[in-house]
């Protein structure tokens, strides 16, 4: 199935790979030759083509994952959820009526916003979210960051090496005292988009 994903982003994905392999297990096989341990560097090579195909195969998939993405709605979220190590994410924190979202990341740096959208309209949801988690995590550092293709924003490509830069302020235990307490906050929920209809009322909460 991945090896499709790979294919269909690049046709030239899978060739690749094998060629990387195959040419890694032709090395070993040469210098067999040459020094004389044919069989002992054939073994080796066979496992360095195998480690080595694998290695070209995943960054592939990974680079058909972002294209696949790009451009889609919640892409960053998909990109930030897939991070390994301490990382705690919480998609759309903050959603406008036009469907501009902000993501939180608490993790050693401390909390992270990342906003998809125009960098015009994000900047305003930007600096409302990081006003609405100091109340509770007031000793926190809070970051901001655009993903995007404009200019001053962070590709999706790049978002989590660009995570990883940031510097280590919390420790672990730290982490997940700042997220409970950041769970306590409402969600802000996006407004209907156009002018409600005529005669028509704005639903009432009901009342336990």
């Amino acid at each position: 199935m991945i090896a499709q994903i790979i294919k269909q982003a690049n046709p030239k994905g899978m060739p690749i790979v094998y060629a990387s392999a195959l040419g890694t297990l032709v090395l070993f096989v040469v210098l067999g030759l040459v020094t004389g341990w044919f069989w002992y560097l054939l073994l080796i090579g066979v496992m360095a083509a195998l480690i080595v195909g694998l290695v070209v195969f995943g960054q592939l998939a990974q680079r058909a994952q972002y294209s696949m993405l790009q451009g889609q709605p919640g892409a960053a979220a998909a990109i930030l959820q897939s991070m390994r190590g301490n990382w705690e994410v919480t998609p759309a924190v903050a959603v406008n009526r036009d469907q501009d979202i902000v993501h939180r990341v608490v993790g050693y740096p401390g909390i992270v916003l990342v906003s998809e959208g125009p960098g015009s309209r994000v900047q305003r949801m930007l600096v409302a979210e990081k006003k609405r988690v100091q109340r509770v995590a007031l000793d926190v550092p809070v970051y901001d960051i655009q993903s995007g293709d404009g200019e001053g924003q962070i590709p999706i490509a790049k978002l989590q090496r660009h995570l990883m830069k940031l510097p280590r302020n919390l420790k672990k235990p730290a982490v997940y005292e700042v997220n409970n307490r950041l769970k306590a906050l409402p969600q802000t929920l996006p407004m209907p988009k156009g002018p409600l209809p005529r005669g028509g009322r704005m639903p009432r909460p009901k009342m336990r």
